[in-house]
């Protein structure tokens, strides 16, 4: 779907005419332009002077399928009694940024009529207080309307937002239930999609199956190609791969009639399949889909809402799980991986397509699968959990590595981490905040953008980071306790 933002100027009727027509102009031209460097369209829609002209662009803003979000500015004073109707209804993920059009104070020019059309610093603190008053979430951007790094703080926060259009929209096709007695993965599916918009149904593994078996050896043929132009095939088991590709397909097909852009499964019911989805659900999560393993479909919708919300709408994020730690001292490390399914987006180098034994599951043959080491560089692992009334969205920034060590016989694909703000530290704060064991680990989305996401979806936001410490930290979880009980 096309997604834009509505950029909204806020003014006045006291200035006069040829002040509103120069707001009117520059209003227009920083949505030109920012347009140029931002990843959504900025879309000008009036400079607003009255109650009503705020009340009916927000009216068309709530119903509009692909406004993502509203940007407001105020070039000159905007009494704030003004805009009350219009915020109080806002349905749809609000910025406010404080800039202003001029970048310097121009010591030859200033005059008062130059200070009553530039009146931004004045206008911003006045339309602050309004979004203050009504304890309205919002994020402020400040900072001066060309300068990079308040488009990289616009850009991130559109990314943020069009994770809340996705998340409004979001549709996860469960395979069967979890895995069993599983607590974590676990979930009020109906609390779910009053606070976070996630319709969570379940569809049999039989009705896999018979999609599978209507599959043609035309189509295999068709994805077999896509695979042999984006992976390395190191195995003979062609069987194998094409199997995987006729579950791809299937698996597509059913997501795609009804809507659904994530799915989980559970290597405990695979009835009438011969090996569970490995390399399958990697493609399919290389072309935007979230998944979760062991039915679990929180790990599900936030990969899928964190792929929408990276580089080009499709970033570097993957299901990924904690398997085993490196706990020499000094070179503390945690390997994440998991049996069959981790994206390839994560890729150092061009993943090999390999086919192994899996020691776990109903698996009649060998399934086949992308092995690969991830990428290095700065990144987080996130995971949301249910509280029981509420939901808690935990963050973690991490540092990725190349693996430390070559494992040969770790048929996988793997990423290696330090941990923030170190690994038994990090363990700690992770276990004492409820962290799961299954996460998203990105290295598009930050943890600001999430901690925005979660801001506009009015859920709990734990962010361990270098700084943090375990004592610090349960002071900081008993007060959320008590600000969300109250809630």
């Amino acid at each position: 779907m096309k997604r834009e933002f509505w950029f909204v100027v806020g003014s006045q009727f006291l200035y006069g005419p040829e002040v509103l027509e120069t707001v009117d102009a520059r209003a227009k031209e920083m949505a030109a332009e920012l347009t140029k460097v931002l990843p959504y369209p900025l879309v000008y829609k009036v400079t607003a002077k009255t109650n009503k002209e705020i009340a009916d662009v927000v009216r068309a803003a709530n119903y509009s399928a692909e406004c993502a979000g509203v940007i407001t500015w105020c070039h000159t004073f905007s009494p704030s009694k003004m805009w009350i109707d219009g915020l109080r209804d806002l349905q749809k993920p609000w910025c406010h940024f404080a800039t202003q059009y001029n970048k310097e104070i121009p010591n030859d020019e200033i005059d008062m009529d130059f200070m009553n059309l530039n009146q931004a610093a004045h206008g911003d603190r006045e339309h602050g207080f309004i979004g203050a008053r009504l304890r309205k979430p919002r994020k402020v951007v400040a900072g001066y309307w060309r300068d990079e790094k308040v488009h990289k703080r616009l850009a991130d926060w559109m990314r943020a937002a069009v994770g809340v259009a996705v998340s409004k929209e979001m549709k996860v096709m469960r395979f069967g239930d979890n895995m069993r007695e599983v607590a974590v993965t676990e979930g009020d599916k109906v609390e779910a999609q009053i606070q976070l918009g996630w319709q969570v149904n379940t569809w049999a593994v039989g009705d896999l199956v018979k999609e599978m078996n209507a599959v043609t050896d035309a189509e295999i043929d068709a994805l077999m190609a896509e695979y042999k132009a984006a992976y390395d095939v190191a195995t003979d088991n062609v069987a194998a791969i094409r199997y995987q590709a006729r579950e791809e397909i299937a698996i597509k097909k059913m997501m795609d009639r009804e809507g659904c852009r994530a799915f989980s499964n559970t290597f405990q019911d695979l009835y009438g399949m011969e090996q569970l989805p490995g390399l399958a659900s990697q493609h399919l999560m290389a072309l935007g889909y979230g998944y979760g393993g062991e039915g679990d479909w929180k790990v599900s919708a936030l990969t899928a809402i964190c792929k929408a919300m990276g580089e080009g709408g499709n970033g570097s994020s993957a299901f990924m799980e904690d398997y085993t730690y490196h706990l020499v001292e000094g070179k503390e490390y945690s390997l994440g991986a998991h049996m069959l399914e981790v994206c390839p987006s994560l890729a150092a180098d061009k993943p090999r397509i390999e086919t192994h034994h899996l020691g776990i599951g109903m698996n009649e043959k060998d399934p086949a699968r992308l092995v690969f080491e991830g990428k290095a560089g700065p990144a987080i692992v996130a995971t949301v959990i249910d509280m029981g009334g509420r939901f808690r969205l935990i963050v973690q920034d991490i540092e990725a590595v190349k693996p430390i060590l070559p494992m040969p016989n770790l048929p996988v694909a793997r990423v290696m981490w330090r941990a923030m703000p170190d690994l038994t530290t990090g363990v700690e704060c992770w276990i004492t905040a409820g962290g799961a064991h299954h996460t998203v680990l990105s290295y598009d989305v930050s943890a600001e953008m999430l901690r925005d996401w979660a801001r506009m979806m009015d859920i709990e936001f734990v962010h361990i980071t270098k700084d943090t410490t375990p004592e610090k930290l349960e002071d900081e979880l008993l007060v959320k306790d008590l600000i969300w009980k109250l809630k």
